[in-house]
Formats: C-alpha cells, sequence, structure tokens
C-alpha cells in the first residue's frame, strides 16, 4: 500500500485538497500501475512560521 505524504503551508480549500489527493492518486496509480483504490495520501498542514527557506522562515 503506497502512502504520498505532501507538506504544505496552510491555505487550501477542502475541495482543492479534495482535488490534490485525485490528482496525486491518479498520478501515481498511473505512473506505477498500482490499483488507485490501494493509494494514501495525506495533506499536513505546516504554519509558516515551521518551514525554512535558505535559513529564512517563510513568516
Amino acid at each position: 500500500m503506497p502512502l504520498i505524504q505532501i507538506s504544505q503551508t496552510p491555505g487550501l480549500s477542502a475541495e482543492q485538497k479534495r482535488a490534490v489527493i485525485a490528482a496525486v492518486t491518479s498520478a501515481y496509480a498511473e505512473a506505477s500501475g498500482k490499483n488507485p483504490d490501494k493509494v494514501w495520501v495525506t495533506i499536513t498542514e505546516v504554519p509558516g512560521e515551521n518551514w525554512g527557506v535558505g535559513g529564512v522562515p517563510l513568516s
């Protein structure tokens, strides 16, 4: 059972999250030949102050 984990800053609506989960599942299943019913996707929202790029927090 593949598990795809997405970490991102908050901001997507519930509808957008559903679309992302569907698209990622479909792309992975197509590329790997796996059954999409067995693909798990999680979205973890991490506040900007907990992300750093180039040594600088995002917010």
